[in-house]
């Protein structure tokens, strides 16, 4: 069987973690062969817990082979700005689904490019995902709900049922989001939050129940 040539851009944490999540799909069903990372900075002694350091964003653009990419990168901003940036044709994006995750029935369920759901996480039935989202450890998205490209979950966020995402949210770590709720484009849902109703774009909301405490 011929394996796909994934790497993984961003050196840090979450890149790390999905190193992790790439070796655990691949003693689920073997799929990928792991060639490396790549970043803009490099790493002192030249690798990343024992693996290759490819360069940065001149060396990504100039690999000449068919190359599936994951951006390992949490704040939205940021992923969407390194991708602008990446021009070669022969990149891909695939979809990373730790095997440990449930998905409803997948007729249902649309999940675009780029998107990473890791260990532990529940999504139901009837759910839009968009493309380049993170859905972080034990993750829970309930019916009906959308969520749009470049949003980033952190581990224990709990979306309930018709709540739609915008683009570009961040939403830290525990937080929870009620039933039937809108979360404005670049908004930022603090750790630990409860977002109880809908909330504008380009804000900072915290708390219980979440409030906007600045807008940016």
């Amino acid at each position: 069987m011929s394996l796909k040539k994934i790497a993984i851009f961003g050196k840090g944490g979450f890149g790390r973690e999905v190193h992790m999540l790439i070796e655990q799909i691949n003693q689920f069903e073997l799929t990928w062969e792991f060639i490396g990372f790549f970043d803009d900075s490099k790493p002192e002694g030249g690798a990343i817990n024992g693996q290759p350091y490819l360069g940065g964003l001149s060396e990504l653009n100039d690999f000449k082979e068919e190359l599936c990419l994951v951006i390992a990168v949490g704040n939205p901003a940021t992923k969407s700005a390194i991708l602008d940036r990446i021009l070669n044709k022969k990149i891909t994006y695939p979809i990373l689904i730790h095997p440990t995750v449930l998905v409803g029935n997948r007729q249902f369920v649309a999940i675009g490019e780029g998107t990473i759901i890791c260990a532990g996480s529940i999504i139901t039935v009837n759910i839009e995902i968009g493309k380049h989202v993170i859905l972080n450890l034990a993750c829970t998205v309930g019916h009906d709900t959308i969520i749009e490209d470049f949003c980033a979950f952190m581990p224990h966020v709990s979306i309930s049922g018709e709540v739609l995402v915008r683009k570009d949210v961040y939403v830290g770590t525990g937080a929870s989001i009620i039933n039937q709720v809108e979360i404005g484009e670049n908004t930022t849902v603090g750790a630990g939050s409860v977002v109880t109703k809908s909330l504008p774009k380009d804000c900072v909301a915290v708390g219980i129940p979440a409030k906007p405490i600045k807008f940016k």
